[in-house]
């Protein structure tokens, strides 16, 4: 060892010298995600918003709006609050009404009482979905459909059975 560190001082000189006591961090790979986190703990009563994605496992009453981020509420979380994102995954409990211009995703362990309106829905087995539900085309996010009222009702029967 002390050998080879003689030999790093016969280098040319043009070429830098490395210190072996300098820090180097490691670098990653991909950028970390902006996630802000509320904690299992943490209990907030008011409207949150933002541009960040939010992780929820703590407790959270009234509004929620993220209308270009991702909201995941934990398997400790939950929601008495309506929801406005580009994407919502449920692992815990939501009560309130969701509207997602993208993807909303009900894990086997999570439950929803409300009402959905979505583009793209994923309910795996297991999960708990009361409420109807409206899956939108992506050029008429806002369009209002023209079937009848029931047709959400026998749906969401269907997916709470």
């Amino acid at each position: 060892m002390l050998q080879s560190s003689e030999n790093s001082f016969n280098q040319k000189a043009g070429s830098p010298v490395p210190n072996p006591n300098a820090y180097n961090p490691v670098k990653t790979v991909t950028a970390p995600v902006d996630q802000a986190t509320i904690g299992r703990t943490l209990v907030i009563k008011g409207e949150i918003s933002g541009s960040e994605a939010l992780y929820i496992d703590g407790r959270i009453e009234g509004k929620i709006t993220m209308p270009e981020s991702r909201v995941t509420i934990g398997r400790n979380g939950k929601v008495d609050a309506s929801i406005q994102a580009r994407e919502v995954v449920v692992m815990g409990k939501v009560n309130g009404n969701i509207e997602c211009s993208d993807r909303v995703d009900i894990r086997a362990e999570g439950s929803v009482a409300g009402d959905i309106s979505t583009v793209r829905i994923s309910v795996e087995d297991g999960a708990s979905l009361k409420g109807g539900i409206q899956v939108r085309n992506e050029g008429k996010q806002n369009a209002q459909p023209q079937k009848s009222a029931e047709a959400p009702k026998a749906l969401a029967a269907t997916a709470s059975a």
